[in-house]
């Protein structure tokens, strides 16, 4: 491409240059910021050392040994890609293998592993709803559900407030002639950090007919018997359709799965477009998915010290003037302002912690936060050293609520 030419294209976009600016006067503007070597509880970012409170990598196992080891082998006797789509040539026996392992551990008729927990959800509505259906979904359910309704061309769509029960029976009442209806809600909701009403959710279902899908992402590996999920939590096996789960975040490598009938299934393969114009995992990203599963079934002491940290954390900080109002590892700091919160973020990190503001539109205006990750691999001097910070910043930006 001649200059001439390369400077026409980048004035016809001069225009996203005014709206960086407006998200820079709004204090919404992000910016990447890489780090150096493993994730990890301690990080190398900016040439310093940086204690990392931002990571789903809840029972650190993106550098577990295990982890490691399997997917060096697989790319020594599979080779670095699967080459297509699975529906042409692109599954090989281990992707197959990962399934029917994810299917045992989570109690359920069949698996299917797509490429991201986004894409899962994108496989797993829009092939099993139509003209004369209806999907309910909860108002705080993930970016990735939102637009997955979207695709779902001749459903209707509607919402209920946030775990609201009464509000979700009157949906359903809406609703009664529909032919088919889906609820649809996170299992752990990623902002706030509460655990979906789930038997509450199942009971409603029951009564009016409906279908129950739980997106498990930030359950996975961390409620439950060894990880299974907030379905396994609430002893609802059986009882929910379809579970979406990721292996991204407590499994500590990447990739979603749906969890249900062989049905489900069968259809995804047919119809889902993730699987069937998207290339799968490479082998290597699937030994390692292996080996988190095996891990998980195996050993719940990650798990638990997950949660002593949570305990702990969340204790301290509740005696500096800052609890936290969440039932997960998942700890928001709410602030309210984007400017507020990108402020706090920064003295955050100029003390040497990481805690990643977040602002609108991945939360309501006016409840900015920074959101603090508790993973197992924190020590409790990590810990200390994490609120003892939050209540020095906090005094200066007049936060602490004592």
């Amino acid at each position: 491409m001649s200059q001439t030419s390369t400077a026409t294209v980048s004035h016809r976009l001069d225009f996203l240059k005014d709206e960086i600016q407006r998200l820079k006067d709004d204090h919404l503007y992000q910016e990447l910021r890489p780090f150096d070597g493993m994730q990890g509880a301690e990080i190398q970012m900016e040439g310093r050392p940086i204690l990392n409170f931002s990571s789903n990598n809840y029972l650190g196992l993106t550098n577990h040994p295990k982890l490691m080891a399997a997917a060096k082998q697989a790319i020594d006797e599979y080779g670095v890609g699967a080459g297509a789509v699975r529906t042409i040539i692109g599954t090989m026996r281990i992707h197959n293998e990962l399934e029917e392992k994810l299917a045992r551990f989570k109690h359920c008729e069949a698996t299917l592993v797509l490429q991201s927990g986004f894409t899962a959800n994108m496989a797993a509505i829009p092939p099993i709803v139509g003209e004369g259906d209806v999907i309910i979904s909860d108002e705080l359910n993930h970016a990735s559900i939102i637009d997955a309704v979207r695709l779902s061309r001749g459903a209707a769509k509607d919402i209920f407030p946030h775990s609201n029960m009464s509000a979700l029976e009157s949906v359903l009442k809406k609703h009664k002639n529909a032919r088919r209806k889906l609820i649809v809600t996170d299992g752990v909701f990623s902002m706030d950090g509460d655990i979906a009403k789930l038997p509450e959710i199942v009971a409603l279902a029951e009564k009016h007919n409906a279908i129950v899908m739980v997106d498990d992402a930030h359950g996975s590996g961390v409620l439950g018997d060894h990880g299974r999920g907030t379905v396994d939590h609430f002893g609802l096996h059986g009882r929910v359709d379809i579970v979406v789960g990721t292996m991204s975040k407590a499994l500590g490598t990447m990739g979603g799965y749906v969890a249900s009938t062989q049905a489900m299934r069968d259809i995804m393969i047919n119809k889902a477009r993730p699987i069937l114009f998207s290339t799968p995992h490479p082998p290597s990203v699937v030994a390692s998915c292996i080996a988190a599963v095996e891990l998980l079934e195996s050993d719940d002491s990650l798990m638990k010290k997950l949660w002593y940290n949570t305990r702990y954390f969340k204790a301290g900080m509740k005696s500096i003037g800052l609890p936290i109002e969440s039932e997960t590892p998942l700890c928001p700091v709410i602030v309210g302002t984007s400017e507020k919160a990108q402020k706090l973020s920064q003295r955050l990190f100029e003390e040497g912690i990481y805690g990643r503001a977040i602002v609108y539109p991945t939360v309501a205006a006016d409840r900015a936060r920074v959101r603090i990750i508790i993973n197992a691999t924190h020590t409790q001097a990590h810990l200390d050293r994490c609120i003892e910070t939050f209540e020095k910043i906090g005094k200066e930006l007049d936060l602490l609520h004592r």
